[in-house]
Protein backbone atom coordinates (compact mmCIF):
# COMPACT_ATOMS: atom_id res chain seq x y z
CA UNK A 1 0.00 0.00 0.00
CA UNK A 2 0.93 3.65 -0.53
CA UNK A 3 4.24 4.24 1.52
CA UNK A 4 3.89 8.46 1.79
CA UNK A 5 2.05 8.08 4.95
CA UNK A 6 4.94 7.90 7.69
CA UNK A 7 2.44 7.63 10.52
CA UNK A 8 0.60 5.02 8.88
CA UNK A 9 3.89 3.03 8.31
CA UNK A 10 5.32 3.34 11.77
CA UNK A 11 2.10 2.22 13.05
CA UNK A 12 2.43 -1.41 10.75
CA UNK A 13 5.98 -1.59 12.13
CA UNK A 14 5.12 -1.57 15.81
CA UNK A 15 1.75 -3.77 15.37
CA UNK A 16 2.31 -6.19 12.46
CA UNK A 17 5.27 -8.01 15.07
CA UNK A 18 2.79 -8.30 17.77
CA UNK A 19 0.14 -9.78 15.66
CA UNK A 20 2.55 -12.50 13.62
CA UNK A 21 4.12 -13.58 17.11
CA UNK A 22 0.29 -14.03 18.52
CA UNK A 23 -0.17 -16.03 14.65
CA UNK A 24 -2.44 -13.37 13.14
CA UNK A 25 -1.46 -11.56 10.10
CA UNK A 26 -1.94 -7.56 9.81
CA UNK A 27 -4.92 -7.37 7.22
CA UNK A 28 -5.25 -3.33 7.34
CA UNK A 29 -4.37 -0.86 9.27
CA UNK A 30 -6.17 2.99 9.05
CA UNK A 31 -6.46 5.50 11.95
CA UNK A 32 -8.99 7.94 10.63
CA UNK A 33 -10.63 11.28 12.22
CA UNK A 34 -14.38 10.34 12.15
CA UNK A 35 -17.51 11.86 14.22
CA UNK A 36 -16.60 10.92 17.69
CA UNK A 37 -12.86 11.10 17.82
CA UNK A 38 -10.23 9.90 16.11
CA UNK A 39 -9.61 5.91 15.47
CA UNK A 40 -6.84 3.39 14.94
CA UNK A 41 -8.81 0.49 13.15
CA UNK A 42 -6.57 -2.46 13.15
CA UNK A 43 -8.15 -5.50 11.00
CA UNK A 44 -6.22 -8.69 11.57
CA UNK A 45 -7.04 -12.29 10.23
CA UNK A 46 -5.53 -16.15 10.49
CA UNK A 47 -2.18 -16.27 7.78
CA UNK A 48 -3.91 -17.64 4.47
CA UNK A 49 -3.29 -20.87 3.36
CA UNK A 50 -2.20 -21.91 0.19
CA UNK A 51 -3.75 -24.99 0.67
CA UNK A 52 -7.28 -23.59 0.75
CA UNK A 53 -9.16 -22.32 -2.75
CA UNK A 54 -9.68 -18.49 -2.01
CA UNK A 55 -13.62 -19.62 -2.66
CA UNK A 56 -13.59 -21.63 0.48
CA UNK A 57 -12.12 -18.85 3.04
CA UNK A 58 -14.91 -18.14 5.42
CA UNK A 59 -15.82 -14.33 5.82
CA UNK A 60 -14.92 -14.36 10.07
CA UNK A 61 -12.29 -16.25 10.81
CA UNK A 62 -11.00 -14.49 14.29
CA UNK A 63 -14.07 -14.30 16.77
CA UNK A 64 -15.08 -11.49 19.14
CA UNK A 65 -13.06 -12.90 21.99
CA UNK A 66 -9.54 -13.32 20.18
CA UNK A 67 -10.41 -9.81 19.13
CA UNK A 68 -10.52 -8.60 22.54
CA UNK A 69 -7.41 -10.45 23.49
CA UNK A 70 -5.45 -8.62 20.93
CA UNK A 71 -6.81 -5.34 21.29
CA UNK A 72 -5.22 -6.06 24.84
CA UNK A 73 -1.88 -6.93 23.75
CA UNK A 74 -1.78 -4.06 21.33
CA UNK A 75 -3.12 -1.25 23.68
CA UNK A 76 -0.09 -2.53 25.86
CA UNK A 77 2.02 -2.16 23.06
CA UNK A 78 0.73 1.37 22.15
CA UNK A 79 0.85 2.82 25.40
CA UNK A 80 4.71 1.82 25.49
CA UNK A 81 6.21 2.97 22.25
CA UNK A 82 3.38 5.90 22.51
CA UNK A 83 3.21 6.74 18.73
CA UNK A 84 0.07 8.88 18.19
CA UNK A 85 0.09 12.03 20.66
CA UNK A 86 -3.29 12.67 20.37
CA UNK A 87 -6.69 11.00 22.21
CA UNK A 88 -8.03 7.63 20.38
CA UNK A 89 -9.84 4.76 20.42
CA UNK A 90 -8.52 1.57 19.19
CA UNK A 91 -10.96 -1.13 17.24
CA UNK A 92 -9.54 -4.66 16.05
CA UNK A 93 -11.78 -6.74 14.16
CA UNK A 94 -12.20 -9.02 10.95
CA UNK A 95 -11.68 -7.71 7.43
CA UNK A 96 -15.30 -9.33 6.74
CA UNK A 97 -16.42 -10.06 3.33
CA UNK A 98 -15.04 -7.16 1.29
CA UNK A 99 -11.60 -7.78 2.58
CA UNK A 100 -9.22 -5.02 2.02
CA UNK A 101 -5.62 -6.12 0.08
CA UNK A 102 -2.22 -4.74 1.31
CA UNK A 103 0.39 -7.21 0.73
CA UNK A 104 2.21 -8.76 -2.11
CA UNK A 105 0.59 -11.95 -0.62
CA UNK A 106 -2.50 -10.71 -0.42
CA UNK A 107 -2.70 -9.61 -4.43
CA UNK A 108 -1.11 -12.83 -5.69
CA UNK A 109 -3.41 -15.19 -3.27
CA UNK A 110 -6.70 -13.84 -4.56
CA UNK A 111 -5.98 -13.31 -8.31
CA UNK A 112 -8.74 -13.56 -10.17
CA UNK A 113 -11.22 -11.97 -7.37
CA UNK A 114 -12.99 -8.67 -8.77
CA UNK A 115 -11.59 -5.95 -7.07
CA UNK A 116 -11.92 -1.93 -6.64
CA UNK A 117 -8.33 0.02 -6.25
CA UNK A 118 -7.97 3.61 -5.04
CA UNK A 119 -5.11 5.35 -6.02
CA UNK A 120 -3.35 8.23 -3.65
CA UNK A 121 -2.16 9.51 -6.82
CA UNK A 122 -4.36 9.77 -10.26
CA UNK A 123 -2.68 7.93 -13.19
CA UNK A 124 -2.25 9.56 -17.09
CA UNK A 125 -4.47 8.25 -19.48
CA UNK A 126 -4.43 7.82 -23.09
CA UNK A 127 -6.78 10.80 -23.36
CA UNK A 128 -4.73 13.35 -21.45
CA UNK A 129 -6.62 12.54 -18.43
CA UNK A 130 -5.94 11.28 -14.93
CA UNK A 131 -7.36 7.85 -13.11
CA UNK A 132 -7.64 7.10 -9.29
CA UNK A 133 -10.83 4.81 -9.45
CA UNK A 134 -10.05 0.94 -11.23
CA UNK A 135 -12.63 -2.12 -10.97
CA UNK A 136 -12.33 -5.17 -12.65
CA UNK A 137 -10.45 -8.59 -12.56
CA UNK A 138 -7.43 -8.68 -10.40
CA UNK A 139 -4.47 -10.96 -12.42
CA UNK A 140 -1.73 -10.53 -9.84
CA UNK A 141 1.24 -8.79 -9.19
CA UNK A 142 4.56 -8.16 -11.42
CA UNK A 143 7.49 -6.26 -10.61
CA UNK A 144 5.92 -4.11 -7.74
CA UNK A 145 2.97 -3.18 -9.87
CA UNK A 146 -0.62 -4.79 -9.22
CA UNK A 147 -2.37 -5.61 -13.04
CA UNK A 148 -5.94 -5.34 -13.28
CA UNK A 149 -8.13 -5.89 -16.35
CA UNK A 150 -10.50 -3.72 -16.95
CA UNK A 151 -13.31 -4.37 -19.54
CA UNK A 152 -10.48 -5.91 -21.71
CA UNK A 153 -7.54 -3.80 -21.02
CA UNK A 154 -4.79 -3.75 -18.69
CA UNK A 155 -3.45 -1.71 -16.32
CA UNK A 156 -0.37 -1.69 -13.46
CA UNK A 157 -0.79 0.33 -10.63
CA UNK A 158 2.42 0.67 -8.86
CA UNK A 159 1.58 -0.74 -5.30
CA UNK A 160 2.97 1.71 -3.43
CA UNK A 161 0.84 4.67 -4.74
CA UNK A 162 -2.27 2.00 -3.70
CA UNK A 163 -4.59 4.35 -1.22
CA UNK A 164 -6.86 1.39 -1.01
CA UNK A 165 -7.52 -2.13 -2.49
CA UNK A 166 -10.76 -4.08 -1.54
CA UNK A 167 -12.32 -7.53 -2.99
CA UNK A 168 -15.67 -6.96 -4.76
CA UNK A 169 -17.73 -10.14 -3.87
CA UNK A 170 -20.16 -12.01 -5.82
CA UNK A 171 -23.38 -12.38 -4.24
CA UNK A 172 -24.77 -15.16 -5.99
CA UNK A 173 -21.85 -17.11 -4.85
CA UNK A 174 -22.13 -15.97 -1.17
CA UNK A 175 -25.39 -16.69 -1.20
CA UNK A 176 -24.62 -20.33 -2.14
CA UNK A 177 -22.41 -20.76 1.12
CA UNK A 178 -18.90 -19.38 -0.68
CA UNK A 179 -16.86 -16.62 -0.03
CA UNK A 180 -17.57 -14.85 -2.97
CA UNK A 181 -14.16 -14.09 -4.51
CA UNK A 182 -11.38 -16.30 -6.33
CA UNK A 183 -13.14 -16.73 -9.50
CA UNK A 184 -11.37 -18.32 -12.16
CA UNK A 185 -8.82 -15.91 -14.06
CA UNK A 186 -10.14 -15.19 -17.68
CA UNK A 187 -8.16 -15.41 -20.62
CA UNK A 188 -5.43 -12.61 -21.24
CA UNK A 189 -7.36 -9.75 -22.11
CA UNK A 190 -4.82 -8.77 -25.03
CA UNK A 191 -3.36 -11.58 -27.30
CA UNK A 192 0.54 -11.35 -27.11
CA UNK A 193 0.31 -9.50 -23.38
CA UNK A 194 3.06 -10.22 -21.30
CA UNK A 195 0.69 -11.06 -18.05
CA UNK A 196 0.36 -14.46 -16.66
CA UNK A 197 -2.92 -15.48 -15.99
CA UNK A 198 -2.30 -18.58 -14.55
CA UNK A 199 -5.66 -20.27 -12.38
CA UNK A 200 -5.08 -20.14 -8.19
CA UNK A 201 -5.38 -23.55 -7.17
CA UNK A 202 -5.48 -25.52 -4.27
CA UNK A 203 -5.02 -28.96 -5.60
CA UNK A 204 -1.26 -30.73 -6.53
CA UNK A 205 -1.19 -31.16 -9.66
CA UNK A 206 -0.60 -35.15 -9.35
CA UNK A 207 -4.16 -35.11 -8.39
CA UNK A 208 -5.43 -32.77 -11.19
CA UNK A 209 -3.57 -35.56 -13.58
CA UNK A 210 -5.46 -38.01 -11.99
CA UNK A 211 -8.98 -36.48 -13.03
CA UNK A 212 -7.37 -36.98 -16.87
CA UNK A 213 -9.26 -39.68 -19.12
CA UNK A 214 -6.73 -42.25 -20.11
CA UNK A 215 -5.77 -42.55 -23.68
Amino acid sequence: MSSRNPQQQRLISIIEPVLLAAGYELVDLRFLLEQGGWVLRVQVDLPLDDAVDPHDVPQDRVDLQACENISRELSAVLDVDDPIPQAYSLEVGSPGIDRPLRTVRHFQYFAGSQVKIQMAHGLPTDSGTERRNFRGTLQGIEGGKVVVDVDGQLFQLPLDDIDTAKLVPDWDAVMKGKSGVGAPLPKPAKPGGKVSAKKHSSKPRTERDSNKPND
